[in-house]
């Protein structure tokens, strides 16, 4: 049988949604989710119409940038390990000056604002210097990026709690402020974002923490993208591949024996890995 048509206006009752207004001299902190443009929420893409000014970061594609408003005007303020890049205070404090120019403004981050996405410095500022906001949730990577690898981060038969953790602090260290040792056995799942460059002397952390080396380790580069490639391996192991650059970035690593439902869980790989909007 085949495919019924869609319903191609289907998108068209957005116009009539009732969304909060945008107002001018605020600014939104948007989610733009893991990757995937189909993965914004509704209320982002209503924001990206609306916006005068787009501040996105690195994880942003140019798919969910072709939705802005094009009058927009869009800025880069991307962080990558190990390259040049916007002071965290400098973005902050041009996100106050342009709402007192009375612009509409956008900062799209890529996940969630409050998960490893500096959000919560950034509301700070706009507090201290009086400008209204908005959150709008976004799809972390965490969560979003490993059920598109076939991997759920919890799972009744095998873990009532979740860790979720950076891999390196605000000077580009492991960060000192985990105490790794408690980690190591205080939930069955570990979910780390940003990992991969110091993944050997995570893993090491963790192991001697009480860790077994035999964990499950799967580490999601790019994921929800066309492109996403998905590395099994053991907590003994990934640092040896993180040492000889065989692990892709930027990924999300996960450890812990949810790992083990991807066998059975590649959604994608049986729908061919098609992938064009999500």
């Amino acid at each position: 049988m085949a495919d019924p048509e869609p319903n191609t206006g289907h998108f068209a009752r957005l116009d009539g949604a009732g969304f909060p207004r945008f107002a001018a001299g605020t600014v939104w902190l948007v989610g733009a989710g893991p990757g995937a443009p189909g993965l914004l929420s509704l209320l982002g893409y209503y924001a990206l119409g609306q916006a005068d000014v787009i501040v996105y970061d690195a994880l942003v594609g140019e798919a969910i940038l072709d939705w802005a408003n094009p009058a927009a005007e869009k800025i880069y303020a991307g962080k990558r390990g190990g390259k040049p890049s916007p002071k965290q205070a400098a973005i902050s404090s041009r996100l106050v000056e342009w709402a007192r120019e009375g612009k509409r403004v956008l900062r799209l981050k890529g996940g969630d604002p409050f998960m490893f996405g500096r959000g919560g410095e950034e509301c700070q500022t706009l507090t201290d210097n009086g400008i209204p906001f908005r959150i709008v949730p976004g799809i972390t990577a965490g969560i979003g990026g490993l059920a598109y690898a076939g991997i759920p981060a919890t799972h009744r038969d095998t873990n009532h709690a979740v860790i979720f953790l950076t891999g390196h602090d605000e000077t580009g260290a492991v960060p000192h402020g985990v105490d790794w040792q408690a980690v190591a056995t205080a939930a069955p799942v570990i979910v780390m974002y940003m990992a991969v460059k110091h993944m050997a002397a995570i893993a090491d952390q963790l192991m001697t923490g009480g860790r077994p080396a035999s964990d499950p380790v799967a580490v999601v580069a790019k994921a929800t993208h066309a492109d996403q490639s998905v590395v099994v391996t053991t907590l003994g192991g990934v640092g040896g591949l993180a040492e000889r650059g065989e692990l892709p970035t930027p990924a999300i690593v996960v450890a812990g024996p949810v790992v083990n439902y991807r066998d059975v869980f590649a959604w994608r790989e049986q729908l061919g890995g098609e992938a064009t909007l999500g």
